[in-house]
């Protein structure tokens, strides 16, 4: 049973849209992580830790990796391991403190990523193929306004 399926027709719209979106979220994820796991032999995790990555070419800090990635740094030590024993990236010391690396792509995980992001691309542009150019640019531009709500209440409440 879907996410979905809780909502009932008395209950307010806004709720079964907050479900509908968390089951889009759910099945569209559930693609990607099997589409990974079948092209490359990998998961999302490291997709994601190899992303952050990827937008850093000097590499970054196992701490700063963590809280971009809003997982704990054992979660991220892991990963980490895993792709160093495979090739994919590398620990760099970091000058000035001898217990500090920072961790980047080496040339061949930089390779696989940008062949594993060309493939995710195109598996995400597929699950909204049902969907005109006009009808994302809307629902963009309406899931937009639900972001800047949503923040600028979180902003507050801080």
């Amino acid at each position: 049973m879907d996410m979905e399926a809780r909502a009932h027709s008395e209950h307010p719209e806004a709720l079964r849209l907050w479900l509908r979106l968390l089951t889009c979220t759910q099945i569209v994820e559930k693609q990607v992580r099997s589409q990974l796991r079948e092209r490359f032999d990998t998961t999302l995790p490291r997709f994601d830790l190899m992303a952050q990555l990827e937008r850093a070419p000097d590499g970054l800090k196992m701490n700063e990796l963590s809280r971009r990635m809003m997982v704990t740094g054992g979660n991220v030590t892991g990963i980490t391991d895993q792709l160093v024993a495979e090739g994919l990236v590398d620990r760099v010391d970091v000058e000035g403190d001898r217990r500090a690396y920072r961790v980047r792509l080496t040339p061949k995980g930089r390779k696989l990523f940008h062949d594993m992001a060309h493939q995710h691309e195109s598996w995400i542009v597929d699950a909204f193929a049902g969907l005109s150019e006009k009808d994302i640019a809307t629902l963009h531009k309406l899931l937009g306004k639900v972001k800047d709500h949503a923040q600028s209440r979180a902003d507050a409440a801080a």
